[in-house]
């Protein structure tokens, strides 16, 4: 069996950049969907595959939680060890992601710039405008588009529909998970297909 040596050593060096950990101190924010808490919190340790966190919650070990991340973005977290008050989570990314986090943090190692972040999975852009959205129920809701992504959209709307109903918007469906000051935040179950050839062109 012939063994590319140049790919193998490139594997194994991908392999080492995820599992370092490396000191940070960035802003976060936490979100518990289970019981619809949220904080702000700082990341103290992260790697591509987990991260500490300081935040006056800590969630029990076990806890899915959804965790923002200056100059990282959004990460689906579960809670794998507790202390009084700070908490350690694994984060849920595909591979792609983590090579990415990886190459990041590798930067912040070298003293580099967060304030255009390598990793956002697609770029966001401002929208104005009045929409509406459609519950589960069938109840069309007005609102008005406050920030659009290809991985979701944040709404301002005084009806806010529980954390997990399944809304849709235009064509588009979505899940509702968060709620904010002015409305909801909806996660997109699957990207919108105007946008599908730009975000490719980003990855």
């Amino acid at each position: 069996m012939i063994v590319n040596r140049e790919a193998a050593i490139a594997k194994a060096i991908a392999e080492r950049r995820r599992h370092e950990r490396v000191q940070v101190d960035l802003a976060g924010r936490l979100f518990l969907p289970g019981d619809g808490r949220e904080a702000s919190c700082r990341i103290v340790e992260m790697s591509a595959e987990g991260a500490q966190v300081v935040c006056e919650i800590v969630p029990e070990t076990g806890t899915f939680a959804i965790l923002y991340i200056e100059g990282f973005g959004r990460f689906e977290t579960e809670v794998v060890r507790a202390e009084w008050d700070r908490f350690a989570v694994v984060l849920r990314c595909s591979p792609l992601k983590q090579t990415r986090v990886a190459e990041l943090l590798q930067q912040v190692m070298q003293g580099g710039n967060l304030n255009q972040p390598l990793l956002r999975r697609h770029e966001r852009m401002e929208s104005e405008g009045i929409a509406h959205f459609t519950r589960s129920s069938g109840q069309i809701i007005a609102c008005e588009v406050l920030d659009l992504s290809l991985s979701g959209v944040s709404l301002k709307s005084e009806i806010k529909p529980p954390i997990g109903e399944i809304v849709m918007i235009g064509q588009m469906s979505g899940r509702v998970v968060r709620h904010h000051e002015s409305g909801v935040g909806v996660e997109f179950t699957k990207a919108p297909p105007v946008m599908v050839k730009r975000s490719r062109a980003t990855l």
